[in-house]
């Protein structure tokens, strides 16, 4: 989908190196201590319907239903109230504003918006994890702008542990139509060499060719207090997408016009390089190690096999296996160090393979009087990571 030449006559915007785009707005943007900031709001909300007149589709993933909830009931940052259940009662109340606040500014626009509230279960699930990709894709087809956020009030272990403020959702969502681009905003200027609150020479790394051990270590403590990500989810989210073929920047939200900037492939920010080809649509749901059930470590042959001769999953090569998967789930490949080197969907299940680990595959049947092949895991239902 890559919209890259492409004039935007009537819109004025001139040219659009991304056509489909998704826009993850964070807490520390949208909130400030009062709660929502409305006039931030706005602009972003400005800035998406310019770039939808320039034939761009925006998906916009959002976070601000806690911090609008406190603001709601009269507590203010640093009141008490940081424990699961209040964090829930306060996304009860602000999710309502929060939407409310978009479909007022949007409508201003003449743009109609769709409220999405996900939970990891919707995505851990192949068929609902399908069911939600149609949904949005419908939504972009009628000219909708989805506005995803996650539902805090249903599942109190999603709370600031598994999406990140959304950080991880967006990561989700982006592979889950592909898209173009995934555009994080946040309240810093993007990945810098060091934490500017404490190095004041600190400078921001413009664009980034992989996201390894040396970058990892560049992810600083949260700078604002309501929000739940920090860098560090922001760079597993960049793992996920540029793995599967997407862009990813992070910048500063607040930053003028920044999201057209970006969707124009003006610098802002990081730039995140992707990987040379984006992989097929079923890979990208197995990447995203949202569904994984379980783990099996696999001696350096089997390691090997797989990373360097890209084979299948044998059971000879199997150590041990951890979880209570069964056939069909999606699992981890951990290699004899603890690295994670692979995922796939797991021809038997964590009972199965107790049996059969460390066995020729041509005594499979005689160990458990059956068989479903060969492999544990097909190279074809492999991905590495």
């Amino acid at each position: 989908m890559n919209f890259k030449n492409s004039e935007s006559a009537s819109s004025g915007l001139g040219v659009l190196r991304y056509r489909r785009v998704v826009v993850k707005a964070g807490t520390g943007v949208l909130t400030g201590p009062a709660g929502l900031d409305e006039k931030v709001m706005a602009d972003l909300v400005r800035q998406i319907c310019e770039l939808r007149e320039a034939s761009a589709e925006i998906l916009l993933v959002t976070s601000g239903a806690i911090s609008a909830g406190r603001s709601a009931l009269g507590q203010a940052i640093g009141d008490t109230g940081q424990d699961i259940p209040s964090r829930q009662v306060f996304a009860a109340v602000g999710q309502s504003r929060l939407m409310h606040t978009y479909q007022e500014l949007f409508a201003s626009h003449g743009t109609q918006v769709a409220q999405t509230l996900l939970t990891t279960y919707d995505l851990s699930d192949r068929q609902s994890y399908l069911n939600v990709g149609n949904t949005l894709e419908h939504l972009l087809e009628l000219g909708v702008v989805p506005v995803v956020n996650e539902n805090d009030v249903v599942a109190v272990d999603e709370i600031g542990e598994v999406f990140g403020d959304n950080d991880r959702l967006s990561a989700l969502v982006a592979n889950l139509v592909d898209a173009d681009l995934l555009l994080i905003l946040t309240d810093i200027e993007g990945l810098m060499s060091d934490d500017p609150r404490t190095d004041p020479n600190a400078t921001l790394i413009p664009e980034v060719d992989q996201v390894d051990a040396s970058i990892e270590a560049l992810a600083g403590e949260e700078l604002h207090a309501w929000a739940r990500g920090g860098m560090a989810t922001k760079l597993e989210a960049a793992k996920l997408v540029t793995a599967s073929g997407i862009p990813m920047v992070i910048c500063q939200g607040r930053a003028e016009n920044v999201v057209v900037r970006a969707v124009q492939g003006e610098p802002v920010g990081t730039f995140f390089q992707p990987a040379d080809s984006k992989m097929e649509a079923r890979k990208r749901w197995m990447l995203s190690g949202i569904s994984q059930r379980g783990q099996v470590t696999v001696d350096d042959g089997a390691a090997g096999a797989l990373v360097d001769d890209h084979g299948s999953l044998l059971p000879a090569g199997i150590q041990t296996v951890e979880g209570d998967f069964n056939r069909g789930d999606s699992i981890y490949v951990v290699d004899s160090k603890g690295n994670q080197i692979a995922c796939g969907i797991a021809n038997y299940g964590a009972n199965d393979i107790a049996k059969i680990q460390g066995l020729q595959s041509d005594r499979i049947e005689e160990a458990l009087g059956y068989h479903y092949g060969q492999v544990v895991v097909h190279r074809n239902n492999l991905v590495l990571l």
